[in-house]
């Protein structure tokens, strides 16, 4: 048992690191490609960029696998994963970079600084916390992902945790191992918190009131486009031709309105009741964390990152025992269901919340005080009015992700009531892609709909200064939260 530990930690850890090293270099060069570069077509790239986030990555997983069996193992769950998370980064480095006060590095260069020097030392700087955030999102999903490795038949430890559930009576196996992933995911949370730093990133101000001068790439830009193209490619296209062809292979048996409509029905009814759980829940937590980042304040943080960590798998067995014993009224009802969201997806609005109060300075709330504001007044009027593009980002990651919810759905789930991940996921387990098909099309259609308010909300918080300046933007690393993507954990 405890060689199989071992083995299990190296490969978990192994594949995080693999998925989250790669996830930063193509997040991070889309983000400036299609923020700082003279790109062609750059608003549709950047658009395009984003949009991964409304492909499970177990749909991502099924696409490949009913295709090329081979593309299995290591290879290819940190290449599904991979191009799943990378917008985790994207999204915050995009922001951060869009809002940077193109003033920085004019001070810079007029100091004697080179181009690339400037924004080595300046605007690296600045988008540093954003691309912390994001990574920490993508070692999280990495590490707790269910569905992709399951499909790709690759052991690590939510594959390992599932299979121990599902073939003994004897759970204590996989509650140790359950234990042993909270440690590593609190381990990585904490360092995440370190890496921040006591710096702060808030200014006073709109900034210089001009627009950055976008970089002109010259002979580089047919590489640039070639590199968007293929990273939207592997992305989106490939996901996007093999379920087309598996939906015309099924056309000639029709498709089952009865079973489809009613899980799109559900699918949506219970994230968005999952997302208003979380955000009622995490928006303290994530002020809390900001304003009083002491011991107190971070470890409340690290215990959401942590239930955010363990597979869904086990949350939903502990509901299960939970509801038997304690709470009959609501076993196998929407109430527990919900409650999973909440514990698994509230990073999503944590972080957001944090990203957000954290770069509002508290200036603003001393003056209101001195006004005569009751703190529930400035809480109310100042801090969560700043903070307001934070929780919508949080909100509409969460309705995201918990739309892709796959194993905590599968348990919980109310009787006789199916999501459109559940009925996926069982045709796809008897090898019936083509019947599975339009489920994954309606999941993905459905789950792009909370990904465009995503990005709708970033544009409109990274919009560039005016002249006349404008309001403190609350959120220069507003999506970094989250999403947490539970994804098919």
């Amino acid at each position: 048992m405890r060689d199989r530990t071992v083995t299990l930690v190296l490969r978990s850890l192994a594949l995080a690191a693999a998925v989250t090293a790669s996830a930063i270099v193509i997040g991070v060069a889309l983000a400036w490609l299609t923020t700082r570069a003279r790109l062609p077509w750059r608003r549709g790239w950047a658009v395009l960029a984003a949009l991964p986030l409304a492909v499970p990555s177990f749909v991502a997983a099924y696409t490949w696998v009913s295709v090329a069996p081979g593309v299995s193992g290591f290879l290819g769950t940190w290449l599904v994963l991979t191009f799943s998370t990378y917008p985790y980064v994207y999204l915050p480095v995009a922001a951060a970079l869009t809002r940077t006060d193109p003033a920085l590095e004019e001070v810079a260069r007029s100091l004697g600084r080179t181009g690339l020097a400037a924004t080595v030392e300046v605007t690296a700087r600045v988008v540093r916390p954003a691309v912390a955030a994001g990574a920490l999102l993508v070692a999280l999903y990495a590490l707790s992902d269910f569905g992709t490795p399951s499909l790709m038949r690759y052991d690590v430890f939510t594959r390992v945790i599932h299979t121990s559930y599902s073939a003994s009576f004897d759970r204590t196996p996989a509650a140790v191992l359950s234990l042993v992933l909270v440690a590593i995911t609190v381990a990585i949370t904490v360092a995440e918190q370190r890496s921040r730093g006591r710096a702060g990133y808030a200014r006073l101000g709109a900034g210089a009131a001009r627009a950055l001068h976008d970089v002109d790439l010259g002979r580089a830009t047919p590489l640039a486009v070639a590199f968007t193209g293929a990273v939207t490619a592997v992305a989106l296209g490939f996901p996007a031709v093999v379920l087309g062809l598996w939906v015309s292979r099924g056309r000639s048996a029709g498709v089952d309105w009865a079973e489809l409509v009613p899980a799109g029905v559900s699918t949506v009814w219970v994230a968005v009741l999952g997302a208003l759980a979380a955000t009622a829940l995490a928006v303290p937590v994530g002020v809390l964390a900001a304003r009083h980042p002491d011991r107190g304040g971070r470890l409340l943080e690290h215990l959401t990152y942590a239930g955010h960590a363990v597979p869904g798998i086990v949350v939903a067995l502990a509901l299960v025992f939970f509801g038997v014993r304690y709470a009959q009224p609501v076993y196998q009802r929407t109430p527990l269901l919900v409650l999973a969201y909440a514990v698994l997806f509230m990073p999503a609005v944590v972080g957001a919340v944090r990203a957000a109060v954290s770069q509002s300075p508290p200036r603003l709330e001393e003056v209101a005080r001195s006004l005569g504001r009751t703190p529930a007044g400035v809480l109310r009027d100042v801090t969560l009015r700043l903070a307001t593009p934070g929780i919508a980002a949080g909100f509409a990651l969460v309705t995201l992700t918990a739309m892709k919810e796959l194993p905590a759905t599968l348990l919980l789930r109310p009787t006789g009531m199916d999501t459109l991940a559940t009925r996926l996921w069982t045709e796809t387990g008897v090898g019936a892609y083509a019947a599975a098909a339009p489920y994954a099309v309606a999941l993905v259609l459905l789950a792009a709909v909370p990904t465009v308010l995503l990005a709708r909300v970033q544009e409109r918080v990274t919009r560039p200064a005016q002249p006349g300046g404008e309001p403190v933007d609350p959120v220069a690393t507003v999506v970094p939260a989250v999403a947490t993507e539970g994804g098919a954990r």
